[in-house]
């Protein structure tokens, strides 16, 4: 048995989200929420995520009604607006990047294993014990940039050295695991 979708005009709406009644937000679902959906869906391409932000969405629009003025324009468009500036901040955060560049690493390993027919094993290569033979400082600055998937600049902010200095480290440590491989 389908439950039948509640409909409002737009003033009663207001007037119900003002007022926090829970007809308002099952209302506000039925009657947006698909819209809404394509606004954040065309913005964040993982549907996970966009249907995380959709729900984030409601949250703020029940949470900052008090801010919707019907003089400054219709409430469509101000809940638009709301889920898109929460999608571009979504796919902005740094969490979400780091996610994404982790998801496309992991896409192309994958990939270039099925073209070669490889299996990874880094037990048997020994990088994990070859990357602890670094001096601390690389060491660091290697886990940030090739495991958790940290820019330079982000790198550097998390440690609060310079970017050339985040650079050089990261080279020197290159060439020094470099020299295991010769």
């Amino acid at each position: 048995m389908s439950k039948k979708k509640i409909s409002l005009p737009e003033d009663e709406l207001v007037q119900a989200l003002r007022n926090h009644e829970k007809i308002a937000i099952e209302a506000l679902y039925d009657m947006y929420s698909a819209s809404l959906y394509g606004v954040i869906s065309r913005i964040v391409i993982d549907i996970p995520t966009s249907e995380d932000v959709l729900q984030e969405t409601f949250v703020k629009i029940w949470n900052s009604f008090s801010n919707y003025s019907a003089e400054k324009g219709r409430l469509f468009t101000w809940m638009v607006n709301i889920a898109r500036n929460m999608a571009i901040d979504k796919i902005r955060s740094k969490d979400f990047r780091n996610q994404q560049k982790n998801h496309e690493l992991e896409n192309n390993v994958t990939f270039i294993d099925e073209q070669r027919n490889t299996v990874y094993k880094p037990e048997l290569m020994g990088i994990k014990n070859l990357v602890e033979t670094l001096k601390p400082e690389q060491k660091s600055i290697l886990d940030l940039v090739y495991f958790k998937g940290y820019t330079h600049v982000e790198a550097a902010e998390e440690l609060g050295i310079p970017l050339g200095t985040i650079k050089t480290r990261l080279r020197m440590a290159i060439q020094e695991l470099r020299k295991h491989f010769n």
